[in-house]
């Protein structure tokens, strides 16, 4: 155990005997999400992950087209992060990543995958079926799907055709706009008006806190507020908003964006949503200045901390980022008694 685990151990414990842990919720996908549920699960115990389904590649995009279910790769990497740091937490993290090696069918399939679609079809209920895998792996919180319907995420691109550079086509599929050349201009959702699965809108209003990123932009984190009735929680919820950046730009989605422009985009799809605060790594900020005056056009401050791996790799430091979101909960103050 580090020094930096027994720190924020300690510190959790004290606020756990005054009964004072914060309702959190962390809305996202992928490697992103899982990043920050592996930070917040080290410092409170009320913890729900609410994840983008319109994730089309892969073993999810398999088992969607031909089972007709949401995709349930990004829910499986969610309750991943959520296992604990003992034998039974990473036995069972392990296992529900394990992807199958062989020359048939199985081959690139992960074992959490396929143990979500067939709690699915046995108890006909996204959240309960959820729920259930969650008590199995001892999961240090609750991961709900954003919508129970099968979405797919379309893009306005300039360029995706390199022969055509200032041409914008429509590109669909998640998997198709996170590796795209061009330059992303908006996202939407088939359908337009998805419905929000109901547990998800109360857990964002009963929220102290709710966390936004890091992630893919365009197709991990702008999804959420692309539901009507989830953006409709995130605007009028009394919980405080984090926004947590990532800490390079993503390789086809966000080439050359700056944190700000980041920002930005977000702004350009959900004009009335506000945030108290915006996280971001120091080193990932060449213009304090210009991510300074993108988060007050956003009702928000800028909270600089060091939150990267140390092995120089583009990933998040769990502990690291714990601790930055633990002093962001107590600096900024809460709304109401944490429960």
């Amino acid at each position: 155990m580090t020094i930096r685990t027994r720190r924020l151990r300690r510190l959790v414990g004290a606020r756990t005997s005054r009964g004072a842990q914060p309702k959190v919720v962390a809305l996202g996908g992928g490697m992103g999400l899982s990043a920050s549920l592996a930070a917040l699960r080290r410092i409170t115990g009320d913890l729900t992950a609410v994840v983008t389904v319109a994730d089309d590649g892969g073993s999810s995009g398999r088992l969607r087209e031909e089972l007709d279910v949401l995709p349930p790769g990004d829910l499986r990497k969610a309750l991943a992060a959520l296992c604990g740091d003992d034998d039974w937490g990473q036995t069972w993290a392990r296992v529900i990543q394990h992807r199958f090696i062989s020359e048939g069918e199985l081959h690139g399939h992960a074992v959490g995958n396929l143990l979500i679609v067939a709690l699915w079809e046995q108890l006909g209920d996204h959240v309960a079926a959820l729920d259930l895998v969650g008590k199995l792996l001892g999961a240090h919180g609750r991961v709900l799907p954003m919508s129970a319907v099968p979405l797919e995420l379309q893009a306005y691109v300039r360029g995706h055709d390199p022969a055509r550079p200032d041409e914008v086509s429509t590109v669909a599929g998640q998997a198709t706009v996170a590796l795209t050349p061009g330059e992303v201009q908006s996202v939407h959702l088939v359908p337009h008006d998805p419905p929000a699965v109901p547990e998800a809108v109360e857990a964002v209003m009963d929220a102290d806190w709710v966390v936004l990123g890091p992630g893919s932009w365009f197709s991990s984190v702008i999804p959420h507020l692309l539901v009507p009735d989830l953006l409709k929680a995130l605007t009028e919820t009394k919980a405080r908003r984090v926004l947590s950046l990532n800490l390079a730009p993503q390789p086809g989605e966000t080439d050359g964006f700056s944190p700000q422009r980041h920002l930005e985009v977000l702004a350009r799809h959900a004009p009335k949503l506000a945030f108290d605060v915006v996280l971001a790594d120091e080193a990932a900020v060449p213009d304090q200045s210009s991510l300074c005056d993108a988060a007050k056009r956003l009702g928000g401050t800028v909270e600089l901390a060091p939150v990267a791996a140390t092995d120089g790799a583009p990933k998040h430091d769990p502990e690291l980022l714990a601790a930055a979101y633990d002093r962001i909960f107590r600096m900024h103050g809460r709304i109401g008694p944490w429960r």
